[in-house]
């Protein structure tokens, strides 16, 4: 069984069978959520290097003997603040003992906290227990996002919505149809001003798709 937690923004707990999985940890924006209550934390996914994704996966990572999966350049930057990492391209199933994950295009800049270069932003697709979650990174919409449905064909997708930075809904509920997941979980918005979204509007896009649409709420996340 799968439970998917949404942490806020862009972060995600991932349950799996026998352990967990995080992505893009900035688990400091949601006071009732305890990162040390997790059970079997094995591995920490990141999209990209922005503070508001890399979040505390350092902390984290070193706190429960998790390794940092991200683009080469990212995870050398962690390897190098003393975390276990394993450095990725894009386009390569990687085999974890829990299932398998794949990296893709996001169209994004991505910085270290130094401001130095951190690799490509990236989309992460995780394929787990018969279940394909497709996790979007920040990102613009984009025509590899047919590809993503041709050859991948998630069951659930998580997609930025909030604008400014990223998808707006309007592009986002494109992006859904074009990825053509089953359900579609919107993340990326109302975390500052410059990112707020119409979540109303976006629900009726996407069930004009006959496409299921849930809406985690962060303040009611159980752990």
């Amino acid at each position: 069984m799968v439970d998917i937690r949404y942490i806020g923004h862009s972060a995600f707990e991932i349950k799996l069978k026998d352990n967990s999985i995080m992505i893009d940890p900035l688990v400091s924006i949601n006071q009732a959520y305890d990162y040390k209550k997790i059970e079997n934390l094995t591995d920490i996914f990141l999209t990209h290097g922005h503070g508001d994704h890399l979040g505390e996966a350092l902390e984290i990572a070193k706190d429960k003997n998790a390794t940092i999966t991200a683009i080469f350049e990212l995870a050398k930057y962690c390897e190098s603040q003393g975390c276990k990492t394993r450095d990725v391209g894009m386009g390569g199933w990687i085999n974890y003992d829990w299932g398998r994950v794949v990296f893709l295009p996001a169209f994004h800049s991505s910085s270290l906290p130094d401001g130095g270069y951190a690799g490509h932003a990236a989309s992460i697709l995780i394929d787990v227990e018969g279940v394909r979650i497709y996790h979007a990174g920040d990102t613009c919409l984009n025509s590899e996002m047919k590809l993503v449905k041709e050859l991948y064909r998630p069951n659930i997708a998580l997609l930025p919505i909030g604008g400014t930075y990223t998808m707006d809904v309007e592009h986002a509920a494109i992006a859904a149809q074009w990825i053509g997941a089953q359900t579609v979980i919107p993340m990326h918005y109302g975390t500052f001003p410059s990112i707020q979204a119409d979540i109303q509007k976006f629900a009726q896009l996407i069930q004009m798709q006959n496409t299921n649409f849930c809406i985690l709420n962060p303040n009611e996340i159980k752990q």
